[in-house]
């Protein structure tokens, strides 16, 4: 049973480098990643859909596999001027009470595709379906093989919806940019990716700001501690870390005028009252 089911496109751009080696996989030359653009797309999942249909959940796993290496088309035109991507990752996971079939895919930079890429980025190319290969479908009510009992996928039956359900992944052959998929959740994903090298980068300069602000959180309960103020030093701490870089910044200024002027270093052997200053003179007996 030859089956098409619609998904939803996700945010990616430039490939991380472990991305890349999966990329060139499934290429004869070797990529870099400035010829290829990749994104994230959400293929399907096992909820049930437009056609009153979904998903065995066992199969979605098997998918996965099948979905690695295949094409990446329009409106399910089998050509191969109608070629545009590659899928070279899949996976399921857990969203809500779904489990949801998730890939990424890569397509060369150029003059041919820029003008998808765009549109990707846009969010006009958003929605997907898939096309593969299922075993059987059974029904939802009695678990027998669809239209070999007398349920109609939705209809409903004390209650309970009738569905299809997908069964026995055997294939997989594409995915596809459709306008409108039979799984309203399934297309292109919005917003970051977790292995975004721009997100690892923000990640770090975040990091480093927040360890510069424990540091001057830290001088800070250090500095009123050393001055000896009838403060604990919870409580020292408490008021620190309600601070913002400037407020910390005008603090840590503050105290440390006071320690100096508290701690001022003197000279080892101090200028006798009524002896005349001269350079040197200090450390004279």
């Amino acid at each position: 049973m030859n089956t098409v089911k619609s998904a939803l496109l996700g945010k990616g751009g430039v490939p991380t480098p472990e991305q890349l080696e999966k990329i060139n996989l499934q290429s004869k030359a070797e990529l870099t990643a400035e010829q290829v653009y990749c994104f994230s797309v959400r293929l399907c999942d096992d909820q049930p859909d437009r056609d009153h249909e979904r998903f065995d959940t066992a199969a979605l796993p098997v998918l996965a596999e099948l979905f690695i290496g295949k094409t990446g088309i329009c409106d399910h035109e089998w050509s191969a001027q109608g070629q545009i991507a590659r899928i070279f990752d899949a996976w399921t996971e857990k969203a809500g009470e779904a489990t949801v079939l998730r890939a990424w895919a890569y397509m060369l930079r150029g003059q041919d595709t820029d003008p998808i890429i765009a549109k990707i980025e846009a969010g006009i190319h958003r929605e997907v379906s898939v096309g593969c290969a299922m075993e059987k479908t059974l029904c939802s009510i009695c678990g027998a093989q669809y239209g070999s009992c007398e349920h109609r996928k939705g209809e409903s039956y004390n209650g309970e919806i009738c569905y299809g359900i997908l069964c026995g992944a055997k294939d997989a052959y594409e995915f596809s940019f459709v306008a409108v998929p039979a799984q309203s959740e399934a297309g292109v994903l919005k917003g970051f990716v977790e292995n975004d090298p721009r997100l690892s980068e923000l990640k770090s300069k975040a990091e480093l700001g927040e360890r510069y602000l424990s540091l001057q959180r830290m001088e800070a309960v250090r500095l009123a501690l050393s001055l000896g103020l009838q403060v604990e030093r919870k409580l020292l701490e408490t008021m620190a870390n309600a601070l913002n870089d400037a407020e910390l910044s005008c603090l840590n200024g503050a105290l440390k005028a006071l320690r100096d002027k508290k701690f001022a270093c003197k000279t080892q052997l101090p200028t006798a009252k009524n002896k005349p200053f001269g350079i040197g003179t200090e450390f004279l007996i």
